[in-house]
């Protein structure tokens, strides 16, 4: 499978993923949930491996293979790690078997050694594994992702009202982000217009990092479902990474002036026709935690092929934050399989009274500590014979 084509199921389970963060402000890392399903694939069979394949989006067997490539080799700026711990023999041990070379194994962790995997693998971005780990969990699954980088050119700042008079948050902060008034093909900065199948006309904002990362911002008018933008973003995002052209709008085919996205002017230069543009944007951090038990986002198909129905859990820690120097941003999802709760086990102590008349009735049994050869074995015909009956009316007094 080409990258590009794991680029386009990542950018298909994203959109499912926002669909049940919801609007709020958050961050996310799809990848790494889509790591975590690609690494439970080969153990699932039947109805959960359908449903798990609807939400990876391929065979489980080939996104399994794609997910060992990646934690294999992973970027030079995106730092990448998975684990799977299980406590004894627990869990199905042909799939722990055949987990890719570049996934941690062993024990249970305990909280404290868990969060210390996770400030290792996040770069100290988040500080504590989103699960907390209790003595009936028996199956861990994790992966995480981080990155911290430094724009190749750092952005100018502006007053906020930069942002322009119909934005509320002009007087929410008193400063924003510009960056440079750059051609739209600006290798550092792009700033352009696109026309996208998903969200209509939107605006761009390319920053690239040193190294080779890239960061799109992307903005749709303001009834526009987030979804839509944040698909259109994925596309524009995928297809400028990979050098890709894009269907850029000419700033000579929008109206001069004002608008919700985008402002217009219009000058004679001694250079002859051509357009620039810049963004605004205001630096942002967000710290989010998402529960993953919704059953579009496919752990529940895992989580019933590992645990056979035991108790599971799955939910993802995230935080990013967007500077004038640079971006950092961070996430770590968890998946843990518990013995279902159990009631607690009842002992009952029970008094037979005899309290009014009954029988006794006595039959001849052998004597099973006889020697065979002795004079003390009766007849087999004796066995089981009733010897002796009563029926017992009047008690009498136990000395």
């Amino acid at each position: 499978m080409q990258m590009s084509d794991v680029a386009l199921l990542v950018m298909r389970y994203a959109r499912r993923f926002h669909e049940v963060a919801g609007t709020g402000h958050h961050v996310a890392s799809p990848l790494g949930a889509w790591l975590l399903l690609a690494l439970c694939g080969p153990a699932t069979q039947g109805e959960e491996r359908r449903a798990l394949e609807g939400a990876l989006g391929c065979g489980v067997e080939e996104a399994a293979s794609v997910a060992g490539e990646l934690l294999k080799q992973p970027h030079p700026l995106v730092g990448a790690a998975a684990a799977v711990w299980n406590r004894g023999q627990a869990g199905d041990q042909r799939w722990l078997a055949g987990l890719p070379a570049g996934v941690e194994r062993g024990p249970i962790p305990t909280q404290d050694e868990a969060d210390a995997w996770t400030r290792e693998h996040t770069f100290g971005l988040i500080e504590q594994f989103p699960i907390t780990i209790t003595d009936e969990v028996y199956l861990l699954l994790a992966t995480a992702l981080a990155t911290k980088v430094s724009w190749d050119r750092p952005f100018e700042l502006a007053p906020a009202d930069a942002l322009g008079a119909a934005s509320p948050w002009s007087t929410q902060v008193e400063q924003v982000l510009v960056s440079p008034l750059v051609p739209p093909q600006h290798l550092r900065h792009k700033a352009f217009l696109a026309r996208t199948p998903e969200a209509g006309l939107v605006g761009v904002h390319v920053g690239r990092a040193e190294g080779g990362l890239i960061v799109a911002s992307v903005i749709g008018e303001a009834d526009v479902p987030a979804v839509d933008v944040l698909t259109a973003g994925h596309r524009l995002a995928i297809d400028v990474a990979l050098n890709r052209s894009v269907a850029m709008q000419s700033l000579f085919d929008v109206p001069l002036g004002d608008g919700p996205i985008l402002s217009v002017r219009e000058e004679t230069s001694p250079r002859g026709p051509g357009e620039r543009c810049r963004a605004v944007l205001p630096a942002w951090e967000a710290r989010s935690a998402h529960d993953l038990s919704d059953g579009r986002l496919g752990f529940g198909a895992a989580a019933q092929a590992l645990g056979k129905g035991d108790r599971w859990q799955a939910k993802q820690a995230a935080i990013a934050r967007y500077t004038r120097l640079g971006f950092e941003a961070a996430a770590v999802t968890a998946m843990a399989i518990a013995l279902s709760a159990r009631p607690p086990g009842l002992l009952r102590t029970g008094e037979i009274r005899f309290g009014h008349p009954y029988a006794v009735i006595a039959v001849a049994a052998a004597d099973p500590d006889a020697e065979p050869d002795s004079g003390d074995v009766w007849p087999e015909r004796w066995n089981g014979l009733p010897v002796f009956s009563a029926w017992v009316a009047q008690p009498g007094e136990a000395e």
